[in-house]
């Protein structure tokens, strides 16, 4: 369950880090990309800060790799941790501003920002992964 959600983390972090820091107009312009733009709706185009904002999602997404590549309890949890950092104050900032989207869109944010900071918050609380002798299984993320 660890691997699967770091995995998604991992992906999420590096196609949309790529696309703000590569692309950062279009990103502000069209994401999340199958519907109108959320980014565009709460405020003017600022190319630094898009690009800011690019390049954290891609060192999380680079450590959730990093955290896959390592398959230990605690690069996962370290993991975690980081991107709970980042989705706890991301989520509560959306939701507190809600008013900006459309109805459909709102009830989207509403599901998945928290949702992802759920998933985040399993991968830091799962317990470690215990081996049938009873050791911890220290070597590879369940």
């Amino acid at each position: 369950m660890r691997l699967a959600i770091l995995t998604l983390l991992a992906l999420t972090g590096l196609v949309v880090g790529f696309w703000a820091a590569v692309l950062p107009e279009s990103f502000y312009g069209d994401f999340p990309g199958i519907r109108p733009s959320w980014v565009s709706l709460d405020g003017p185009y600022n190319e630094h800060l898009v690009r800011d904002v690019g390049s954290m999602f891609l060192a999380l997404g680079a450590l959730a790799v990093g955290a896959i590549v390592v398959r230990t309890t605690t690069a996962a949890r370290l993991a975690g941790v980081a991107w709970l950092v980042f989705s706890v104050p991301h989520a509560i900032y959306h939701l507190m501003h809600l008013h900006v989207f459309p109805p459909l869109d709102q009830v989207l944010n509403a599901v998945s920002l928290p949702g992802l900071a759920l998933l985040v918050l399993a991968v830091v609380l799962l317990p470690e992964r215990v081996s049938t002798d009873g050791d911890r299984a220290r070597s590879r993320v369940p």
